[in-house]
This record gives C-alpha cells, structure tokens and sequence, in this order.
C-alpha cells in the first residue's frame, strides 16, 4: 500500500470516518452519545480495545492463518479475539474508573459487536498493510469514531438545554443531528484521495 502516513490518518478521521461516513459503529454512536463524559469513556475504550484487537489479529492472519491455509477461519478468530479484549476493558474499567463503567452500561460488551471494531481489522488485511500502517490505520479510525462521538454528544447535551419541538425530542432530533453530521463530514471528502 503506498499512501503517505498523513494521508492514511487525515483519511481515517475525518474522510472515511466509521461512522459518520462508512456507517459502521452506529449502536454505540447512538446509544453512549447523551453526554460527552461517557463518549470520551467509550472512544477511548474503543481506542485501546481496537488498536489491540488489530495487532494481535494482524499477527494471527499473518503468522498463523495465513501460513496454515487456514484463512477461512479469519472472522471468527478476530471475533473470539476482540471478546476477549472488551472483557479484559471490562474488567480494568471496572476496578478503575467504576462510574464510568455504569455510566457505559450495555454499551461497553457491545464492543464486542461493534462492527468497526471488526470491520478494521478485517480492512488491514485486505489492503494488505503492514503493521504499522495497521497500527496507524486502527488509532486513526478509533480517533475518528470518538471524535464523532464527541461531537455528537455535545449536540445533544445543547439540544437538551434548547427549545426542541415536543414531536421533535429525544430520538427523532438525533437522527436528522446524525445525518447533517454525516452530511457535514461528507464535505471532507474533496481534501484527500480515498486510499
């Protein structure tokens, strides 16, 4: 893969942001994003348990899978390996940062399922990068995903303070927020080629 490292990162965050551009993640971008304490929680969960999960999957694929012929069982090694992870955040954030763990309830196995969690540890493979562009990739993408998250919080904490037409509150004015926030990051697309 020959794109230039600030390209891959510029890309990751803000032209092909997971969320709001590939539309991957979107469970816990709607469900975590009330207020911005838990979505800082949650991205940097999703950082730690992505940047891991794409590491230890890139050197599955590479040193035992792929050697092995066993390619086939690629999805569910990556699935049994981010499990693992998201218990192990589970587990810290619990003993750690016990209010945040509340505050992420359900939210925080749902890493488990997120599929951006899994969709960029299968895109590192099938863009055939090395590790470090996997390393750079994956942190640029959890970025991208908790600056979404981040912003998107910040909507919704000001929205509750604002004049919403009753028919308007709660889900209905998050939605049409999430899409003129996906409309907005869309624009970026002119500033950087898609790799």
């Amino acid at each position: 893969m020959s794109i230039s490292i600030f390209a891959l990162i510029i890309g990751a965050i803000f032209v092909n942001n997971v969320v709001l551009a590939q539309f991957l993640g979107i469970c816990p971008f709607l469900g975590v994003s009330k207020d911005v304490k838990s979505s800082l929680g949650m991205g940097g969960a999703v950082l730690f348990v992505m940047l891991l999960a794409t590491i230890v999957t890139w050197l599955i694929m590479t040193y035992i899978l792929r050697p092995l012929g066993l390619e086939f069982l690629q999805t569910i090694a990556y699935i049994l390996v981010i499990a693992g992870l998201v218990q192990m955040v589970e587990i810290v954030l619990k003993k750690i940062a016990p209010s945040l763990y509340q505050a992420l309830g359900v939210f925080l196995p749902l890493i488990t399922t997120n599929c951006a969690v899994l969709g960029v540890a299968i895109l590192v493979i099938q863009k055939n990068m090395n590790l470090l562009q996997s390393v750079i990739y994956s942190a640029s993408i959890a970025v991208g995903f908790a600056l979404a998250l981040v912003i998107f919080a910040g909507l919704r904490e000001q929205m509750e303070l604002t004049g919403t037409p009753r028919g308007m509150k709660g889900v209905p004015i998050a939605l049409v927020t999430a899409g003129i926030l996906a409309m907005a990051f869309m624009g970026f697309g002119g500033l950087v080629p898609l790799p």
